[in-house]
């Protein structure tokens, strides 16, 4: 395992460069790392990745010195866990609608006593490899110590009920941060289809504003990025549009 590479680009005053997939890749993970991007995240909600294929990608992402984060299917723990033994350092959680579910959250994501993680044998604990958790860490109680303090948990906030129970969320002492959802937001507020709506908008502007004055981050707060799907949507759709009439040579 290595420092979480967001947090540590935060301390040197900064957000994290972040490079995100929808799918699985060790090639764009390599290219990413080529080019400058310092963390993957990976989004399993929406995304699809086996737990194979995220055992290969946080290898060669670490191999690479990037962290990977990920946006989880589910809330439950042992779906958290699956992720965390891999060697995800990073854990956003959907649909985070109340206090209780946000201290579940924090809890799967979070060795005791900080929280209730369960301790696994896969790359996110060294391989349970004793010799060398007591050379890097003192022991396990060391190691966990150091995995949570370069964890990031954070709940997304995408639902009326959610913002009614901010206050109970934001209270969850190992939650990092929130996210929004926009799309599903403004559903909930009665809005389908209209994510750009000045309701929704606002909304989400007061979600951030208190989850900083309670010492949380919120939104874009530690990392800035783009993805494969973004890339393609803007750089080659321009490609596309430049070259689209180029004439064959003679």
């Amino acid at each position: 395992m290595i420092e979480n590479t967001i947090l540590k680009a935060n301390r040197e005053g900064r957000k994290g460069l972040v490079f995100a997939l929808t799918f699985p890749s060790v090639q764009l993970v390599e290219m990413a790392a080529h080019v400058g991007f310092e963390a993957i995240n990976l989004d399993g909600e929406h995304g699809y990745f086996h737990e194979q294929a995220i055992d290969d990608l946080c290898r060669v992402a670490n191999g690479y010195g990037m962290s990977v984060t990920a946006r989880v299917p589910d809330n439950a723990a042992y779906q958290i866990n699956l992720y965390l033994d891999r060697g995800i350092q990073g854990v956003t959680g959907p649909h985070i609608n109340t206090g209780a579910e946000a201290q579940a959250l924090a809890d799967a994501c979070l060795f005791p006593p900080a929280g209730k993680r369960s301790w696994g044998g896969g790359r996110g604990t060294e391989f349970n490899d004793q010799a060398k958790l007591d050379e890097a860490h003192g022991g396990k109680l060391g190691f966990a110590e150091w995995s949570n303090a370069n964890m990031i948990v954070v709940a997304q906030i995408e639902s009326k009920q959610a913002w009614d129970n901010l206050d109970d969320i934001l209270a969850v002492k190992g939650l990092t941060g929130v996210t929004g959802g926009p799309h599903d937001f403004a559903a909930s507020l009665g809005l389908p289809g209209q994510p750009d709506h000045p309701d929704r908008i606002a909304a989400t502007l007061d979600v951030e504003k208190r989850a900083r004055a309670a010492g949380k981050t919120a939104g874009g707060d530690i990392s800035t990025g783009t993805g494969a799907a973004e890339l393609m949507m803007s750089v080659a759709r321009e490609f596309v549009a430049n070259h689209r009439g180029d004439k064959v040579s003679s």
